[in-house]
Formats: structure tokens, sequence, C-alpha cells
């Protein structure tokens, strides 16, 4: 129970101070969200740095480490090692040697500063022995430290170079030159790069004799060695077998005129085809008059009407006696 002195509790809804029961509003309970929203916003605004003076900051800085950079002007150690360098020496233009033969270009090349080396362009890989016998096919500039060098790869001279370093050398082959006449020949033969001092001519038949040189010049192929087909290599010696046009070639196998003989009548060892006297043995090309005999000296006692030699002494210092 309440005391008498005791002022009961008002019941019901708030009043004023009026005494007015107190009205809610939908703004009451807005307010009480957005204030504590607001000082939020306002103090991190307060802390944060101006948006404008942030990017600005920003591209300057962007633009001071663009120009620290290519300056080589960077801090830390890439600063460092840009300033403290050795700068590569100047490479020297390298003047072209090849095709030239290996002693001269030997000496150009060391008057112009370079350390030279060489060895076989060929697969071979062969010693290179002095410097003369070889033509520079390919050349290989380097450098050892601060010297430059300078490698060449080299054939033997009479030699093509390959189609790269170490590849096998491309020897020409022999062509088929059978049937066409000496000077035909020996035209195609030093086309291949073969001396000509390297071509020499022989009789096909073994009782044959080649004429002077010069007058065989129509004569005929029979055979040749290297044979068609065979590499010309370094150094290759060619002889042609020839016959004149009065006769055929021996048989193909037998056209080196080791064993075949043309016809020879009187066995005098001069061929019927160019012996005025095929029948008479004490007469034949070489001395129509009649062949020297030991001791004669006047031609008293000739033969076949022969003078043996018109009186002179045809036998003293001749392959005869």
């Amino acid at each position: 129970m309440p005391g008498p002195h005791t002022t009961p509790a008002p019941s019901g809804p708030p009043r004023d101070p009026e005494g007015e029961p107190r009205r809610r509003t939908p703004w009451s309970k807005a307010w009480k969200i957005a204030v504590p929203v607001a000082a939020v916003g306002l103090l991190g605004a307060l802390l944060s740095d101006p948006p404008g003076e942030a990017t600005q900051d920003t591209a300057a800085d962007t633009k001071a480490a663009g120009a620290k950079r290519s300056h080589g002007m960077t801090s830390g150690t890439t600063g460092t090692r840009a300033a403290t360098s050795t700068p590569e020496p100047a490479r020297q233009p390298v003047p072209d040697y090849r095709g030239q033969n290996l002693d001269a270009a030997y000496g150009k090349a060391r008057k112009a500063g370079f350390l030279v080396k060489s060895h076989d362009a060929s697969e071979k890989d062969k010693f290179i022995r002095g410097r003369t016998p070889w033509t520079v096919c390919f050349q290989e500039p380097g450098r050892t430290g601060t010297q430059a060098t300078l490698d060449f790869a080299v054939v033997p001279t009479d030699a093509p170079c390959p189609e790269e370093d170490g590849r096998p050398i491309p020897w020409p082959t022999m062509p088929d030159l059978v049937g066409k006449t000496w000077r035909t020949a020996r035209v195609e033969i030093t086309a291949l790069g073969i001396p000509a001092d390297h071509v020499r001519a022989q009789k096909a038949y073994r009782n044959d004799k080649l004429p002077g040189e010069g007058e065989y010049d129509d004569w005929r192929v029979c055979a040749h060695d290297p044979a068609k087909g065979e590499k010309a290599v370094s150094g290759t010696r060619v002889t042609l077998y020839l016959s004149s046009q009065d006769n055929g070639c021996p048989e193909p196998d037998r056209a080196t005129g080791a064993a075949l003989d043309l016809p020879d009548r009187d066995d005098d060892g001069d061929p019927d085809y160019r012996d005025p006297f095929p029948g008479d043995r004490n007469r034949n090309t070489a001395f129509p008059k009649g062949i020297p005999r030991l001791g004669d000296s006047d031609g008293s006692n000739g033969s076949s009407g022969g003078s043996h030699g018109d009186g002179r002494i045809l036998c003293r210092h001749t392959r005869l006696c």
C-alpha cells in the first residue's frame, strides 16, 4: 500500500511538461541512425589526405622515378653497378679475306691487329701444314678477352670450297671424254680446275707413236684415267690414251696401250697405217732410205736401194746402238 505522502507513479504514455501525452514521430528514429554515420564520415575525412594533393604527389613521384631510370641513376645496387661497370671495347670491322691465299690473308689480318687461327674446312679436319698451298673459304671473327681473333677455314689451293664449314669438299667428277679430240678433252679437264700440265697424252696402241706436240690435236681419246665418274681430287693427273683418226680404238677394256698392237706386216715396229714401206723391213717412216746398221758409216753396204743414212754415222750416240 502506498504511504500517505507517496506520489503515485504516472501511468500511460509519456507526457510533455504541459501534461499532454508525448507523440513519437518517424524522424526520431532516423536521427538516431544518421547522426553516428555522419560523425564517422567526418572523422575519416579529417584523417585522410586531400584527394587533389595525393594525385599530384603520385604523378610527381612517377615522373621523378622515370627520369632517374633513364639516366641510370636509380638508387641502391643498380646505381652502383651502372657507375662501376667497364664499357665493352668497340669491335673493329673485319675485312673479307675469303678466296685469298692463306699466307697472304694471314699477313693482312695480323697487320690489321687480329690474332689469326686456321683449320681445315672439310669434314676430314686435316692438319694445316704451311700456309702457301691453302685458300680461305670461310672466316669467323671472335674475341679472346680484349684481343680480336679471326679463324680461317681453308681448303687446298686447287680444291673447291664446301657448302658450309665442316662439310665434304665437292670434288668434280670426270666426264666421258671417249671419242673427243685431244684439244677438246683437255679444255674440259682444265675447266674442272685441273692444271693443264697435269694432263698428258699417251698412245692407245703399244706399237704406235705420238707425233710432235700440236700434231696430235685431232687424235681421238680411246680411254682416260681417271675414268668417267671418278672424283678429280687435289693433285689428280689425267692420262688420255689417243689414237689417230686413221685407226679405230682398241676394245674398251684394252684401250690403255698395254697389250694391243696395230697391224705391222714387216714387223719393224712401224704400224702399217703410217709405214710407207709396209713390206720392207729395212725401211720405215723414220728411215725411208734404210734403217742404219751397226758400223754403217758410208752407206756402201746399203740394202733395198737405200744409202743407210746418206753416208752419215747414224748409230753413234743414238738409241739404235
